[in-house]
C-alpha cells in the first residue's frame, strides 16, 4: 500500500534537513513553493511541514516563512565557508526600525533607546529611514520582513492613510509596534506621548500667564492622530480655563517641514506667511508651534518684523535639541524619548513571545514635561 503524498514529501524535507541540505536555520520551502515543485496540493504540502513542525524540526513564523529549528541559543557550530573553517553563532533576535527621520530635536535619543535594550537583550537592530515617504517605507518594511527580522518597530509616515504594509502586518499578527501613531478603529500596538495631554500642559503655561489670543502652528493635520491630539489638548486647555478660542488666529498649512519639502524656498514661504498672519491679527499674544522647526520659524518671523521674544510675543513649541550655556532657548514640551524607547522594545517583545495575549495589542500613552526657556513671559510685560 503506497504512502499518502503528504507523508511522502515530509520523508523527502525531514531527510533534506538530516542531512543538511537545509541547515539550522535556513528556510524551507513554503507551502506554494512545494506544491509547484510537488505537483500537489497546498492542503499536501501544509501537512507535511505540520507533521515536521510537530517533531520540533521547523519552526513557522506567518508572515514569514518556515526554518529548520536551531538546536540551541548558546551553540556554536562549524560551517565551512571557501575551504576554512569558522565558527558561528546562531543568529540573535533581529529588530527592525522604520523611521521617518532624525536628529537632535527629536528621534535620536528614541533611537539610541531602543538601541540600548538590544544590546541589552543580546538581539540586534537594523534602522532604515523613510523620510516620510510612503513608497520608501513600504519598501524598508518588504525589506526588513524579507530579512527575517522577528519584530518591526515603525514610526509611520505622515499622512491620511497607513501604508498596505502596515496593515499586512497587522492581519498576519506579525509583531509590530507603532511610534507616535495609531491605528484609527483598528486594535494594534502602540507606544507614543499622551500628545492631548502634553499640548493641554503647554496651552495652560501660555494661558496662567495672562494670553488669551494664541495662535497655533501646525502642518495640516490630515488623520495624522499625534498632530490632532495635540490640536485636542489646545483646546481643551481653553474649555478648562473658560477662554474662547479664536481660530481665525490658527495657520494649519505650515507645509516645509513635511516629508521632502524642508528646503529654503519653502520654508521662506512658511515664514512669509507667519509674517503675514502676524501683520493680519496684530492681537496675537502668543504662539503654540506643534513642532521644533515650525517655532524656529516663528521666531525668524517675529524678528524680521522687529518684535521681541518673550516681550512682545511668547513662543512654546514641542522638543527641542540639547542647548548650551548661554544659548537662547525656547519653552517647550519634552517628550520622554528614552522611556518610550524601552516601551516601544518591551512590548513588542512580549508581542514577539506570545506574552500576555489576552491584554494584547494594547496603546501605551507616556506623559511630556514642560520645560520652561526663554521664550515666554506674561503679557504684562508687552509694552
Amino acid at each position: 500500500m503506497s504512502k499518502p503524498l503528504y507523508e511522502v514529501l515530509y520523508q523527502n524535507l525531514k531527510k533534506d534537513i538530516t542531512t543538511g541540505v537545509y541547515k539550522e536555520g535556513d528556510r524551507v520551502p513554503s507551502e506554494k513553493e512545494l506544491s509547484k515543485q510537488y505537483d500537489v496540493s497546498r492542503i499536501t504540502t501544509k501537512k507535511a511541514l505540520e507533521l515536521l513542525a510537530g517533531e520540533d524540526l521547523i519552526i513557522r513564523h506567518p508572515g514569514r516563512g518556515s526554518f529548520v529549528k536551531l538546536s540551541s541559543d548558546n551553540e556554536m557550530k562549524t560551517i565551512e565557508n571557501g575551504g576554512t573553517l569558522q565558527k558561528k553563532k546562531h543568529v540573535a533576535p533581529l529588530i527592525g526600525l522604520v523611521i521617518t527621520d532624525f536628529d537632535d530635536s527629536y528621534g535620536t535619543a528614541l533611537i539610541s533607546s531602543i538601541e540600548k535594550c538590544t544590546a541589552e537583550q543580546s538581539s540586534f537592530l537594523v534602522l532604515r529611514r523613510s523620510f516620510g515617504m510612503p513608497d520608501i517605507e513600504e519598501k524598508a518594511i518588504k525589506e526588513l520582513v524579507n530579512l527575517g527580522v522577528d519584530g518591526l518597530i515603525v514610526f509611520p509616515s505622515q499622512g491620511e492613510y497607513f501604508s498596505e504594509e502596515i496593515l499586512k502586518l497587522v492581519l498576519n499578527k506579525f509583531p509590530l509596534v507603532l511610534v507616535d501613531r495609531h491605528l484609527k478603529g483598528i486594535s494594534t500596538a502602540s507606544v507614543s506621548t499622551d500628545n492631548v495631554g502634553a499640548a493641554r500642559i503647554g496651552a495652560e503655561h501660555l494661558l496662567e500667564l495672562g494670553h488669551r489670543h494664541i495662535g497655533i502652528l501646525t502642518p495640516p493635520p490630515s488623520d495624522t492622530t499625534a498632530l490632532e491630539d495635540r490640536i485636542e489638548g489646545f483646546i481643551q486647555a481653553h474649555a478648562e480655563k473658560g477662554v474662547i478660542i479664536d481660530k481665525e488666529l490658527w495657520i494649519n498649512s505650515i507645509t516645509s517641514t513635511l516629508p521632502n519639502s524642508f528646503r529654503p524656498p519653502n520654508i521662506k514661504r512658511d515664514i512669509d506667511k507667519i509674517k503675514n498672519h502676524m501683520i493680519e491679527h496684530p492681537n496675537i499674544t502668543a504662539l503654540f508651534a506643534a513642532e521644533y522647526y515650525i517655532a524656529l520659524m516663528a521666531d525668524e518671523a517675529i524678528r524680521e518684523l522687529g518684535m521681541r521674544i518673550p516681550e512682545d510675543i511668547s513662543i512654546i513649541c514641542f522638543d527641542s535639541p540639547p542647548t548650551h550655556i548661554g544659548e537662547f532657548h525656547l519653552t517647550y514640551l519634552a517628550q520622554n524619548q528614552e522611556k518610550m524607547g524601552r516601551k516601544v522594545f518591551e512590548l513588542l517583545m512580549m508581542l514577539k513571545n506570545k506574552e500576555d495575549a489576552d491584554i494584547h495589542p494594547k496603546r501605551v500613552l507616556l506623559d511630556a514635561s514642560l520645560v520652561i526657556g526663554k521664550s515666554t513671559a506674561p503679557v504684562s510685560v508687552k509694552k
